[in-house]
């Protein structure tokens, strides 16, 4: 096996929304949808903000006003597809060095006039360097992606 193979974690959810909602709720309520707990600031999380834009950034804003930019949005396509980078380093730290980054491609794909499948692919982890084994075990177990996806298609059947 091939680096580049054993280095993406891919995940698929069907959810009863029409796409657009699908899209939408995915990107407006991230907040919703990223636990607080999980938090890179010295200071608990008041919101994590998604910018909805090409250039834009996913961050985490604490209580004191603090920012800790985690993540560059780089393609935002409604209602069918986002990709942002990750740029979380192994030690689990804001990656100084962008071309170290992962990237998440989120797809949105009609089943019908009610229904999503979402499919995630988190990519590249190897780009992380030595150690990005125990970041795609992090993002790959129950308390990562898997997490995510269940808290978002919680927010769309509630």
């Amino acid at each position: 096996m091939t680096l580049a193979a054993d280095s993406v974690v891919r995940k698929v959810i069907t959810v009863e929304a029409p796409v657009e909602r699908a899209f939408k709720v995915f990107t407006e309520r991230f907040d919703e949808i990223k636990p607080h707990e999980h938090n890179l600031l010295p200071v608990p999380i008041a919101e994590t903000v998604f910018e909805p834009r090409v250039g834009g950034h996913v961050y985490d804003r604490g209580v004191d006003g603090s920012e800790c930019r985690w993540a560059r949005v780089l393609a935002f396509e409604p209602p069918h597809r986002l990709v942002f980078s990750w740029d979380i380093g192994t030690t689990w730290q804001v990656e100084p060095d962008l071309a170290n980054a992962s990237e998440v491609e989120v797809r949105f794909v009609a089943e019908g006039p009610h229904r999503t499948r979402v499919e995630l692919e988190h990519r590249h982890l190897d780009r992380h360097g030595p150690g990005w084994e125990d970041l795609y075990a992090g993002v790959d177990n129950d308390g990562g992606w898997p997490l995510y996806l269940a808290r978002y298609a919680a927010l769309l059947a509630g």
